[in-house]
C-alpha cells in the first residue's frame, strides 16, 4: 500500500482547497449555506483522488468509488435545489448575527475549515479501503457492507423526496411531517446517513489491519445524533412548530420504531 500519511495529507490539503473556494463565493453571495452543497461533493472528490493515486485492488476501489459518488452526487444535487433562492440557513444566521462585521473571517474558520476537517475524518474508512492491495477477491465483509449501505441510501434518499413532497403542497405549511418513513423515525435522512458510513466501513474492514478506521462511521454517528445534526435540527423546529412537541413524544428520534398513538 502506498504511503498512507502521504495520500492523507494530499486529500486534506485537496478538502481545505475546496472549502476555501467554497468560502470565496458565499462571500460573493452573502450566504454560508452553499457550504452544504460541498460537503456531499468532498468525499466524491477524496474517494477519486484516492482512486488515481493508489494501486488498490480493482474491484474494492471501484465499488467503494463509485457508492460513494452516487451519494455525494446526490446529496450534492438534493440540497443545492433545497437551499436554491431561499436565503441562509437560520442556523447559520443565528451565527453571523452573532458575530456581526467579523463573520465573514469567523465563516472561514468556524463553517469551511471545520467541516473540511471533519469531512477529511469521516473520509479515513474511504481513503483506506480504497488504497489497500489485500485481499484481492470480494468479501463477505464487502457484502455486508454494500447491503447496509443500499438500506441507508434508501432511507436518506426516500426520506428526503417524502419530505420534499409534503413542503411542495402550500396546505402543509406549518405543519410537521409526520408520514412515510418520518412515522417511525423523526430523522430518516440522518438514521440512512449513519448506515451508509457503517456500511462503507464495513467494506473497508475487508482490508488487513483496518480497524482504527471504525474512527470514520463513529464521528458521523457522534456529529448526528449529539452535534450538527438532531440536536441543532430539533431545536430549531421546536421553536418553528407547535405541533413538533407533540411529534417528539410519539416518534423515535433515530432507530426506526412504531410510533405512539396520538393524544386526543
Amino acid at each position: 500500500m502506498e504511503n498512507l500519511i502521504v495520500i492523507f495529507s494530499l486529500n486534506l490539503a485537496a478538502v481545505i482547497l475546496m472549502m476555501i473556494i467554497g468560502w470565496l463565493i458565499s462571500l460573493v453571495l452573502k450566504n454560508v449555506t452553499v457550504v452544504d452543497s460541498f460537503w456531499g461533493l468532498g468525499f466524491v472528490m477524496i474517494t477519486w483522488l484516492t482512486f488515481y493515486l493508489t494501486d488498490g485492488f480493482w474491484g474494492r476501489k471501484l465499488l467503494m468509488a463509485l457508492l460513494v459518488t452516487i451519494w455525494g452526487v446526490r446529496l450534492c444535487a438534493y440540497l443545492t435545489w433545497r437551499n436554491w433562492g431561499k436565503g441562509e440557513d437560520p442556523r447559520y444566521g443565528l451565527w453571523r448575527a452573532k458575530s456581526g462585521k467579523h463573520f465573514w473571517i469567523v465563516s472561514l474558520f468556524k463553517v469551511f475549515l471545520l467541516q473540511s476537517l471533519f469531512l477529511w475524518a469521516i473520509s479515513i474508512s474511504i481513503q483506506y479501503g480504497v488504497a489497500s492491495k489485500t485481499p484481492e477477491v470480494i468479501t463477505w465483509l464487502d457484502l455486508c457492507g454494500l447491503i447496509l449501505w443500499a438500506v441507508g441510501f434508501l432511507f436518506e434518499a426516500v426520506g428526503d423526496w417524502q419530505l420534499a413532497v409534503f413542503k411542495s403542497n402550500p396546505a402543509n405549511k406549518g405543519e410537521v411531517m409526520d408520514r412515510g418513513l418520518w412515522a417511525y423515525t423523526r430523522h430518516p435522512n440522518y438514521f440512512g446517513e449513519c448506515l451508509i458510513w457503517w456500511g462503507i466501513f464495513l467494506i473497508a474492514f475487508s482490508a488487513p489491519g483496518s480497524w482504527w478506521t471504525i474512527l470514520s462511521p463513529l464521528i458521523i454517528t457522534v456529529v448526528l445524533l449529539k452535534m450538527t445534526g438532531i440536536p441543532l435540527t430539533e431545536n430549531t423546529l421546536v421553536a418553528r412548530r407547535p405541533g413538533y412537541k407533540d411529534y417528539i413524544q410519539r416518534t423515535h428520534a433515530f432507530f426506526p420504531w412504531f410510533p405512539k398513538a396520538k393524544k386526543k
